[in-house]
């Protein structure tokens, strides 16, 4: 592990352990090290290692066995959507007020597993938005967004709190979001999301990533943990 590097240590760990899977090093079903042999060989603290697995576990590399340990995941399937949709836009046609809070906005040089994930080069800059989206101000969503700094330069926790993000880049950048994929699958919520979405620690959700488009140039990742007693998804197959 580089601790002199902007990139965080839980990621570093994670990048190394999915190189360690892609390269066949680690395989479906083996069981990987336990938290205190990943600390000890890589000399990190239980609280990184831990965060690094959580990750891991939530991008489906990785899943748990009560009481046996933790194993090597085999590859999830996803399912396309067929309409492009915004959830303020959305929460309007049904006649709710969206609302939205900034939890945390920040700066950060990409890992290299994020930046595959949008197209861009390992150190980049981008910024991290951890967002909770409200209907009539029941919590409904817990959203981390990631978005390109090249692309939004002047971006600002302030613009955030005063207009959705896609008026922004509308109106700021003239860029609009062109298409967009998104991954579905099962989570469970964490303690900190939990508090914010009213949900007890480990309840049942969705979760969703969003890769946003500007013809084709990827604008915005975002990860979202949807209430799954809040949700349904259609998908209309032609």
């Amino acid at each position: 592990m580089d601790k002199t590097s902007k990139i965080p240590l839980y990621l570093q760990l994670m990048d190394d352990l999915i190189k360690d899977i892609d390269t066949g090093k680690l395989i479906v079903n083996e069981k990987l090290p336990s938290e205190r042999e990943l600390c000890d060989v890589n000399n990190l603290s239980r609280i990184t290692v831990r965060q690094a697995l959580q990750e891991l576990e939530r991008e489906g590399y990785i899943y748990k066995l009560h009481g046996k340990g933790t194993f090597v995941s085999s590859m999830s399937y996803n399912q396309n959507l067929v309409k492009l949709y915004s959830f303020t836009e959305e929460m309007k046609k049904i006649g709710k007020t969206p609302t939205t809070q900034v939890l945390s906005f920040r700066e950060m040089a990409l890992d290299e597993r994020l930046a595959s994930n949008m197209n861009l080069t390992p150190l980049d800059e981008a910024y991290q938005i951890v967002r909770l989206r409200l209907a009539d101000n029941e919590p409904l969503m817990y959203e981390t967004s990631y978005v390109p700094k090249k692309i939004f330069p002047r971006l600002t926790e302030k613009d955030l709190n005063e207009r959705p993000m896609y008026d922004i880049f509308l109106q700021d950048y003239q860029i609009g979001v062109t298409k967009a994929v998104e991954r579905f699958s099962a989570t469970s919520v964490r303690k900190e999301e939990a508090e914010h979405l009213n949900l007890p620690a480990d309840h049942p959700a969705m979760l969703v990533k969003r890769f946003a488009y500007h013809d084709d140039e990827l604008i915005e990742y975002t990860i979202s943990v949807a209430r799954g007693d809040k949700f349904d998804y259609t998908v209309e197959l032609t």
